[in-house]
């Protein structure tokens, strides 16, 4: 199987190493030539543009940071979907508006060329260690297919639906997370205000009800003042747009989004835009006027 992979970012890169890991014949490009050797180093072939890592090939996968960048990459002038052979499947890993998806996959279907929407949770960290959850939607055959593929690169790969269904999911992922981690950061805050360590506060509590994997992952984060971005504040924020768009479209109510986006867009105001989303507590730290630390 011939794999062309286009997107080598934060996710993307560590992705395409765990599909090397796994002897898959592969070809990657990015804008970022450095990026690009960083992975033909591990054993990938370089594409110098977008035809070369799509021409030929069985499968096609991306992983941008929104719609227009992977509308732009599949059906711009210079696009893949021109290059894709009939009976190649894209799979998009990307985190966009379920109607790009199903725009897209439309547009493939007339060059006879399927398509799976992928996008995945779990960060930086699950990316490298190939633990990631997948989301995904599109035909349950073309899905069958292809999913010893994505599980070299995730522990959970869960077909939700037809074309579009994936990221509708990953939508409903980016609400839970979103105000998990606004949770914690109130709790974390409530509790140094009452005089009592954050730190044994999030001890006492992570093993009872309130305790979740967002918490493990943001809360230690949070109590050492590391922010070095695993999933970007303005990377949730693009995810939270997408939500409330896709809220309106169907009138489905989202107080809790809508409040969690108004703190982040304040923290990119603030310059943390390319702080990671723990960098939530950082609101809470502001209008209280304190640090939160272990």
């Amino acid at each position: 199987m011939k794999i062309g992979f286009i997107g080598l970012g934060i996710m993307g890169k560590p992705m395409a190493k765990n599909l090397l890991k796994n002897g898959y014949d592969l070809t990657v490009y990015d804008l970022v030539p450095a990026a690009v050797e960083e992975v033909a180093a591990c054993g990938a072939k370089a594409a110098a543009c977008i035809r070369e890592a799509a021409e030929g090939m069985d499968v096609l996968m991306t992983m941008l940071p929104n719609s227009p960048q992977v509308k732009e990459v599949m059906l711009g002038a210079e696009g893949a979907a021109q290059w894709l052979q009939p009976g190649s499947v894209l799979i998009d890993m990307s985190s966009i508006n379920p109607v790009a998806s199903r725009e897209i996959a439309a547009a493939l279907a007339e060059k006879g060329v399927e398509m799976l929407d992928a996008p995945v949770s779990g960060g930086e960290p699950k990316a490298i260690d190939g633990t990631l959850a997948f989301m995904v939607g599109g035909k349950e055959a073309i899905f069958e297919a292809h999913k010893p593929l994505l599980k070299c690169m995730g522990a959970s790969v869960t077909r939700v639906g037809e074309i579009g269904a994936g990221n509708v999911a990953k939508l409903c992922n980016q609400v839970v997370v979103a105000v998990n981690i606004a949770a914690v950061s109130e709790a974390l805050m409530l509790g140094q205000k009452c005089g009592v360590s954050p730190e044994a506060v999030y001890q006492a509590i992570r093993g009872g009800l309130a305790g979740s994997t967002v918490m493990d992952a943001k809360a230690p984060m949070m109590l050492s003042g590391n922010f070095a971005p695993g999933f970007r504040i303005d990377l949730h924020i693009k995810d939270l747009n997408n939500v409330l768009d896709a809220a309106k479209s169907v009138d489905a109510p989202t107080p809790l989004a809508s409040q969690v986006m108004e703190m982040m867009k304040i923290l990119h105001h603030d310059g943390e835009g390319s702080s990671d989303h723990s960098a939530l507590l950082k609101f809470y730290e502001k209008l209280a006027g304190e640090e939160v630390r272990a």
